[in-house]
């Protein structure tokens, strides 16, 4: 690993006037489960020049509701999240994203905040020493294109219509569904305008703006929420394809409805075809059914990913059948 310099934060403005002195060279680090392994592989052509370690923050790990809003700090641990009693009760898809979010130990190190700014995980992007100087690197190319694109989108590409490479969080999905804001050290944004795909980015994050808080509005009681995800393993593994669905239902009819696939396009992908369906009918097998192939209406898969669609429509299918009054 190249040398950096490492500063421990003491407070949120401290952290963000380091960040403007190095001027786009220095990076937050939390957890640093996924930060670590990026620099140790040395995958991107320049490695951070400085590290902001903001652990050292205090105040930045809370969980509590208020003013209609769930906060959950951005140092919060998906350990702590996947088993708040609250979370459990009212805020179901996002508790069990966090439960089946990597391993144990993982969740024990790795924060909300961190889940959903984690970079891509394509293998020709992620191969040791900049092997693929890919378009996400500001290459010219998109080596999945040409190769192997199992685990890749399913719904296009970015980065002038190249890069393949799908968004990894488990979190994600659930914040979307669930409607959402991240406040930050400048502004407050929901979750629906947070993802972007540039070149080594995958938010709307600048270089001196932090992820403080994730907030999420207080559920109407006639809400139900399901998260599920398709992994070849219950532990450990990155989703294949998952699933978040928030349904809010009122005489046995769908009154509003929020439906996120994610690991299958570049960012969380809001299948709003599946939710306008569902306005106006009971959640019933068939209806269930028909909300899981709309989903998936605008696939553009290849031969290597098309079971991805059919794992899109089942999870979409499954998850909406568990929000059922």
């Amino acid at each position: 690993m190249k040398k950096f310099a490492h500063f421990n934060a003491k407070t949120l403005d401290e952290a963000v006037s380091i960040l403007e002195r190095y001027r786009g060279k220095a990076n937050v680090i939390a957890g640093g489960t996924d930060l670590l392994g990026q620099m140790k592989d040395r995958i991107l052509p320049n490695n951070p020049e400085a590290l902001v370690n903001i652990k050292s923050i205090p105040g930045l790990d809370i969980i509590t509701e208020q003013g209609g809003f769930l906060k959950i700090g951005t140092l919060a641990l998906l350990e702590d999240i996947a088993h708040n009693a609250v979370i459990k009760s009212k805020y179901s898809a996002l508790a069990e994203a966090a439960r089946r979010t990597a391993s144990p130990h993982i969740r024990e190190m790795g924060t909300i905040g961190g889940n959903i700014c984690q970079d891509i995980r394509c293998w020709y992007y992620r191969n040791p020493d900049n092997r693929f100087p890919c378009l996400r690197k500001g290459g010219g190319r998109c080596y999945a294109l040409d190769g192997d694109k199992r685990y890749h989108s399913i719904f296009g590409g970015s980065v002038k219509e190249g890069c393949l490479a799908v968004h990894p969080s488990d979190t994600a999905p659930a914040l979307v569904s669930l409607g959402a804001y991240v406040q930050t050290t400048k502004r407050k944004i929901h979750i629906d305008d947070f993802f972007q795909v540039e070149i080594s980015r995958t938010t709307v994050l600048d270089d001196k703006e932090i992820v403080t808080e994730i907030q999420i509005p207080e559920p109407a009681k006639n809400s139900r929420s399901a998260f599920l995800k398709y992994a070849f393993r219950k532990s450990i593994d990155f989703p294949i394809v998952n699933c978040a669905v928030s349904v809010t239902s009122a005489g046995g009819q769908v009154e509003s409805a929020r439906i996120c696939l994610n690991a299958v396009f570049v960012k969380p992908y809001r299948a709003t075809k599946a939710e306008e369906y569902l306005i106006g009918k009971k959640i019933t097998k068939a209806n269930a059914e028909r909300a899981g192939k709309a989903a998936v209406d605008d696939a553009k898969s290849f031969e290597e990913n098309d079971y991805m669609v059919n794992a899109a429509k089942a999870l979409v299918t499954r998850a909406v059948l568990s929000c059922a009054e």
